[in-house]
């Protein structure tokens, strides 16, 4: 077992990658690929990008696939629209479909984390004919439960659970230019503070990591924890990196995903009843509660999906779970898709 470690984590080498950008569902995308044979696309969440994926690209191309990480609209290199209705749950959707038309190919498995996961799960809800399979890590699959009785939105029942003395990341993230001011007000500490205190490393022993909920009043960066010294799974460079796109691009696009939240039942109303065949992977942290990882959810979603295939909680890790953990994400990526 140990001597497959270095196969399933390589070192990262930038010059392997070939990027390219494509003109889709209104916006200009920017990709990167490596290797050659069945596409393989994956989709990063907040408010990262597909240097998320750096670990897994060179071992699902050296397994035989075309490994294709995209930069999901509003984030570095593509097409960021100032219009907030310009990032709904379709918009993501037709932009993977998108990706897939324009890189040649009429089928894809399609690969999501954090927000990614989402827009991958509902791909392959919506477009069976395009996604043959689905593997998603950190947001199990919710299904489709249509719109909302009047008077009642998903912000608004957030709200309800937070109660007046909380409030809650996703519902700060709701008011154009506030989280902006407080996230892009020291791009270091964000990026650093955000990355290690949603990540195994800020809990120990039954802690199950911080829900997104902090004191109502206070701002999110108020609620990073700032190491010292980075977890072994981070560097430097990766720093820089995301700070480098975070200073060019801004957190607007970003926060924007949320900002359609309450679109989102009435999005996915045709597909009340439906769920996804498909062959399909889930993996999480057994220290990640910040984006849905109950028990309840866990759980609902084992008993919807008609071909899961492969289910895994990872012990002591947190959100990030392809950076925190890659030797054991690809050890379970590559099998689960060279088994299709």
């Amino acid at each position: 077992m140990t001597q497959q470690l270095p196969d399933l984590d390589p070192p990262f080498d930038p010059e392997a990658l070939t990027h390219g950008t494509v003109d889709t569902n209104g916006v200009t995308l920017h990709y990167v690929e490596q290797g050659t044979g069945p596409l393989v696309v994956f989709c990063h969440g907040f408010p990262e990008s597909w240097y998320s994926w750096r670990h897994q690209l060179p071992v699902v191309a050296a397994a035989g696939f075309r490994a294709v990480a995209m930069s999901m609209r509003g984030y570095g290199r593509s097409d960021a629209p100032q219009d907030i209705g310009a990032y709904s749950i379709m918009h993501l959707i037709g932009d993977v479909v998108g990706v897939v038309r324009a890189l040649g190919e009429h089928q894809a498995v399609v690969v999501g984390h954090d927000w990614g996961a989402p827009v991958a799960w509902y791909s392959a809800l919506t477009r069976p004919d395009v996604f043959r399979a689905v593997a998603a890590l950190s947001v199990p699959f919710t299904p489709a439960v249509g719109g909302l009785p009047e008077g009642l939105t998903v912000n608004g029942l957030m709200r309800m659970n937070a109660g007046p003395e909380r409030d809650y990341y996703r519902l700060y993230f709701q008011e154009p230019g506030v989280a902006e001011a407080d996230l892009e007000a020291d791009l270091e500490r964000t990026v650093r503070g955000f990355l290690f205190s949603v990540s195994g490393d800020a809990v120990g022993g039954n802690d199950p990591g911080w829900d997104g909920h902090f004191p109502a009043g206070e701002t999110m960066s108020q609620q990073f924890i700032v190491p010292e010294a980075l977890p072994s799974w981070l560097t430097e460079a990766d720093v820089q990196f995301y700070v480098e796109e975070l200073r060019e691009r801004g957190f607007r696009g970003g926060l924007n995903w949320y900002r359609n939240i309450d679109l989102l039942p009435g999005s996915l109303a045709p597909w009340v009843g439906s769920t996804i065949n498909q062959p399909s992977l889930y993996m999480g942290g057994a220290n990640d509660v910040i984006a849905g990882n109950t028990a309840n959810a866990l759980a609902g979603m084992q008993a919807a999906l008609g071909d899961l295939r492969h289910f895994e909680m990872l012990d002591g890790a947190g959100h990030w779970l392809q950076q925190e953990r890659p030797a054991e994400v690809n050890r379970a990526l590559v099998d689960f898709l060279t088994n299709l």
